[in-house]
């Protein structure tokens, strides 16, 4: 019986190094890059590239959106002071989750997910709770996860630092760089929450 189709946002490459293999065992995972959030532009290229990287080493389909930037900026630019994971983290999630949903149906995918959960500075109930509207709204499921679970964040740095990969400090809006130092950042983006 073939695994049901699933079209998995994936913000880094890193998140997706654990969290794609543990989705492959149930579902047919095709990969979707989009995070207009990342900036400069090279860094979004590097994180990009690091995802096709990624792909070839644990062999996944990856669907590449759109590099949204102006429009992820007119969003969230009303809310320069909201605190990580706040309101303005919401709007984030909820445009790249759309995204991913609008892509899973424009493809025929019946379902979609997200890897951001497995970071610790994602809420995954805001994740989860986004998500299943958007299923509701585009008539998809959306499969609801908290990958940080059972040591997930962990096992993801392990896996990338295996495999080599860039692991970035942060989710790469210019909001969230200047946390970091300030919340206990380790070498290679490991970053006590």
């Amino acid at each position: 019986m073939p695994k049901p189709a699933l079209l998995a946002h994936i913000c880094c490459a890193p998140d997706a190094s654990y969290v794609v293999p543990l989705l492959a065992a149930d579902y047919d995972v095709t990969g979707f890059f989009y995070n207009p959030n990342i900036e400069p532009e090279d860094e979004y290229d590097r994180r990009l590239g690091e995802t096709r990287k990624l792909k070839i080493l644990i062999d996944f389909p990856l669907d590449e959106g759109s590099y949204d930037r102006e429009i992820w900026a007119a969003m969230t630019r009303p809310y320069p002071n909201e605190p990580e994971k706040g309101l303005r983290c919401s709007i984030c999630y909820a445009m790249r989750l759309d995204r991913t949903a609008r892509r899973a149906r424009e493809r025929g995918f019946p379902a979609f997910a997200t890897i951001m959960s497995v970071s610790p500075w994602k809420d995954a109930r805001k994740l989860n709770r986004i998500g299943a509207l958007l299923g509701r709204k585009y008539g998809l499921q959306y499969l609801e996860a908290d990958f940080k679970k059972k040591d997930g964040f962990r096992k993801s740095v392990e896996i990338s630092r295996r495999l080599g990969l860039y692991r970035q400090n942060d989710c790469g809006c210019r909001f969230s760089k200047r946390i970091p130092a300030a919340l206990g950042a380790r070498p290679g983006g490991e970053r006590v929450p």
